[in-house]
């Protein structure tokens, strides 16, 4: 499979100015997406009662720049690939920290405190460790990436990332070698995130991968999207983009890293063990118990389009799997 990579180009380049517009003015006066169907009952399971501390920056420390300082563009789209519209990424989002309706996140996330914010280092480490999202940002040169992404509902977008490559933050955390996976939480806060008052998920949200998985150089620690800072709703201050797999696996609003031995159980798949595996790896051939894989929706455009194997990416991942049946390790 081609992939153009052409680091030189701008997304404004590729799509006009109207259509990545600030989050202000997207949130004063664009209108989300209709909610694309989805009827989920409530799911068992409880919350556990605990919040993440989150120090200031140290004193002194300069403040973040307006917009993300790029110094590198990529772009990993196939020939007839364009990026979504700003309005339509950030108006058509799955964040059930808020809501379980697409269009819902956009309005209850806007007020979600971004500042002051850390990211825990835990687990099998030399230290642990504790980032000021801002320091953390500044340590690393930004890059820009447009990268496809796949819902495991059947939707899709092209997306450009602004963000750092998790293999450079996972060696700055010195890893153990008995840590084999990568264990990613989300802020839990109730009062901010309503949702978890709920039992639709057991909360705090979790994620993972394999060591192996989150050293690729495609894996991704996004802090922004459209050339601006990420709005709440798509997962601010800090989420995770592995455009491989299914989007539920694109951890958002991190605020712990903890390396471990043992393969993390995530959200859905003690949810839903019977349809959300731990490797979520995007496969036409492998339909979820209760509709097909083989065809997405993409956003933005009329009809459907068929899924490829690993969204596209079978070139650069497929290697990770090389030995595995996919139909098991779904």
């Amino acid at each position: 499979m081609l992939i153009k990579k052409a680091p030189d180009i701008k997304f404004s380049e590729i799509t006009p100015k109207k259509l990545y517009l600030s989050r202000r003015r997207f949130i004063q006066g664009s209108a989300a997406l209709a909610a694309f169907a989805v009827t989920e009952s409530l799911l068992g399971g409880g919350s556990k009662q605990e919040t993440q501390e989150k120090p200031g920056a140290p004193p002194g420390s300069p403040p973040p720049p307006r917009k993300p300082e790029i110094t590198r563009r990529s772009r990993y789209l196939l020939a007839d690939d364009q990026p979504t519209s700003f309005q339509e990424a950030a108006g058509y989002t799955n964040f059930y920290e808020f809501s379980t309706a697409k269009r819902d996140p956009t309005r209850l996330a806007r007020d979600l405190r971004l500042r002051p914010w850390t990211v825990a280092v835990e687990g099998l480490v030399k230290a642990p460790l504790l980032f000021d999202i801002d320091d953390l940002i500044r340590r690393f040169p930004l890059e820009e990436r447009i990268y496809r992404f796949r819902c495991v509902e059947g939707w899709s977008m092209v997306i450009p990332w602004i963000g750092f490559p998790l293999a450079e933050f996972i060696k700055k955390c010195e890893p153990t070698p008995s840590a084999k996976f990568v264990e990613f939480t989300t802020l839990f806060d109730p009062e901010q995130m309503p949702f978890q008052k709920t039992k639709v998920l057991e909360w705090p949200y979790v994620e993972g991968l394999r060591m192996d998985e989150a050293m690729h150089p495609l894996s991704l620690l996004a802090v922004g999207m459209y050339e601006e800072y990420l709005p709440p709703q798509n997962g601010a201050p800090i989420r995770l983009v592995v455009p491989w797999k299914y989007g539920f696996k694109s951890i958002k609003s991190i605020v712990r890293v903890r390396f471990v031995e043992k393969m993390p159980q995530s959200a859905w798949m003690k949810a839903r063990p019977q349809e959300y595996g731990f490797y979520a790896n995007v496969n036409p051939f492998v339909p979820h118990p209760r509709w097909s894989q083989e065809k997405e929706r993409r956003i933005g455009e009329e009809g459907r389009r068929k899924t490829l194997l690993f969204n596209g990416y079978e070139k650069e991942v497929g290697s990770l799997y090389a030995d595995m049946n996919l139909r098991r390790w779904y």
